[in-house]
Order: C-alpha cells, then structure tokens, then sequence
C-alpha cells in the first residue's frame, strides 16, 4: 500500500483518534478472477455504495464481529481484461481488500485487492502537504544548516490541520484554562460553533485564535446550543493543549 499516512508528533499524538474515525479515500487495483463484462463490474460496484455489513478479514488488527461502513461514492475508472481501477470514497475503518472480496463473490468468478493507494485521510490529500522521506530529510537538513523554521514547515503542519474536519466550538479566553484542566464545557464559555453538531458527536474546542484545546462529546445539538442558556454542552474527552497557556480565570469551586 501506497500513499497518505499522516504521523503526528509530541502532543499532536492526541489527535489520531479523530484522524482513524475520518473519511478515506482510495485508489486500487482489482484482479478479478475471470473476465467479466465491464458493464457488469459497474452495475456490481454500485450496488456497494452507501451503508455496507463488513467483517474484517482474518489478518485484521480489529474483532471479526459484524459492522456497517459507509461507502460514499465509488468509481469505476479503468478496466483491462480482469484488471480492474477504481476510486472509493469510504468511512474510516473500511477494509478495501475485503470489499475486493466481497465484490468477486456477487459478480459470481472471485476477485482479490492487487494494488492499494490512499489519496486521502480526512483533510490530508495527496496534492496538498504529502512528502516522501527523502523530502523530509532534504528539509531537515536545510532547517540544520540554517535554522529556518519555514523549512520545517515543509513537511510539518500544525495539528489542528487534523482537526480540520470535526465540528467545532469557539470558546472565551477565560474558560481554555478550565478545559485544559478536564474541566466540562457550560454555555457561558460558548462564543460562537458550527451548525452541523450533533449530540454525542465528537467535536473539537478552540480558541478564538484559532487554537485547538481539547477533543469533546457534544451533549447538545447546535439547535439546541442556540437556544441554551445554562448548563453543559460539551464533555470533554482529550486535552490538547498544555495547562497554563491561557491565564488561569476559575477557582475549584467554579465551573466555567
């Protein structure tokens, strides 16, 4: 397999699990085990768009218990002969060469994964900040020689590049600290978010600069965070951001 891996480092390590939970996207190579007819192939293809049952393959890093996955597009691109290219857009946690499979099996001459490229990992995509290793000592080498951070800034990204795609609550300066302590998130720290939260939903919490602070659960919906007045809206989960950045504007016996 080829393509998109995202690495995070020091405290960005905090952010893969929303990273794992985000969409990806696929470029592969399927052998089929017969020649079939192209018409064929893309009727069997469209058939896996939208809400799947998969069960992970037996070399899997997971249970093989039952689960759904959703497919959202999936392209026929090329084919020759048994050779058959195709891009899939897919929830995260979609196993490409057990769908290989599960398509060889409905088209009725078995089929198997030949080759795998990923072309995106939530907001990372290939034509945007994707580098080899090569690149990455290159650019080490120039910020070594003269210690220019805009080197290092090939081939590092901020981590909230990996939050990009989460909901998102805007929070006052005087409740980051609360939250970088474990502290829950109330209404009055609440300055502005996204329409699309939901409840239960893990959402991100920032700081009108722009600055990640913690991973969250949503209690609330945006509809009803509009019309809250008091009470929680958000508990949170993984603090991203060291204590004592913002000043510290709550005492024990305060909730913010």
């Amino acid at each position: 397999m080829t393509g998109i891996l995202p690495v995070a480092l020091e405290n960005a390590t905090k952010t893969i699990q929303a990273l794992l939970q985000s969409g990806k996207e696929y470029i592969c190579v399927m052998k089929l085990h017969a020649e079939i007819p192209e018409q064929q192939v893309r009727e069997v293809l469209e058939k896996f768009q939208g809400k799947i049952y998969q069960r992970p393959p037996l070399r899997a890093s997971v249970k093989r218990r039952l689960r759904t996955r959703t497919i959202y597009y999936i392209n026929l691109l090329e084919m020759e002969r048994r050779n058959v290219l195709f891009q899939i857009g897919c929830e995260g946690g979609t196993y490409i060469r057990k769908l290989c499979y599960d398509i060889g099996e409905i088209l009725g001459c078995g089929a198997h994964m030949q080759e795998l490229r990923r072309t995106r990992a939530g907001p990372f995509t290939e034509k945007e900040g994707l580098v080899n290793l090569h690149e990455v000592s290159y650019w080490f080498e120039k910020w070594r020689e003269t210690r220019e951070e805009s080197y290092i800034h090939k081939f590092v990204q901020p981590m909230e590049k990996a939050l990009e795609m989460l909901p998102k609550i805007y929070i006052r300066d005087s409740a980051v600290d609360a939250i970088c302590h474990g502290a829950n998130l109330t209404t009055p720290g609440v300055v502005s978010f996204e329409n699309t939260i939901k409840p239960n939903q893990t959402i991100a919490i920032f700081t009108l600069k722009g600055e990640a602070v913690a991973l969250a659960k949503a209690l609330v919906s945006a509809e009803e965070l509009i019309e809250r007045k008091h009470g929680f809206v958000a508990k949170t989960r993984r603090v991203l951001m060291e204590r004592g950045v913002y000043p510290k504007a709550w005492t024990k016996s305060q909730t913010i």
